[in-house]
């Protein structure tokens, strides 16, 4: 089964430490609005990330790589949503992905006041 991402971007120099290895907190971010593009669509509006659940990285990423984030909603609450969110690393001269690292986030959707509100409404 083919499945898209959330989104896709390439890893630049500004992402990185001195040792060409992107900063986990770029990764994280990136992560957060793959999810969050996937949360807006279910709520039909805004919804905002109140946790994030079990971050571990496997591999590093690497200027020039490119990281896709995968997002699917594993849970649908009354105002919230769990996401189980992948982000994948690719050369890019190569077809060959590799897991970098997964979390869970959860998202309530939010009326205009930033007070919870239900989903999709």
């Amino acid at each position: 089964m083919e499945r898209n991402p959330a989104m896709r971007v390439t890893a630049m120099p500004a992402d990185a430490n001195v040792y060409g290895d992107i900063f986990g907190g770029w990764l994280m971010s990136l992560m957060d609005s793959g999810a969050g593009l996937v949360a807006a669509r279910r709520a039909k509006g805004r919804a905002v990330t109140i946790a994030m659940d079990g971050m571990e990285f496997h591999k590093p990423v690497k200027v020039g790589d490119e990281v896709s984030v995968y997002a699917e909603i594993t849970r649908v609450g009354r105002t919230s949503m769990a996401i189980d969110t992948q982000a994948w690393r690719r050369d890019r001269h190569s077809e060959d992905e590799e897991l970098v690292t997964s979390a869970t986030f959860t998202f309530v959707a939010v009326d205009n006041h930033g007070k919870p509100r239900a989903v999709g409404d």
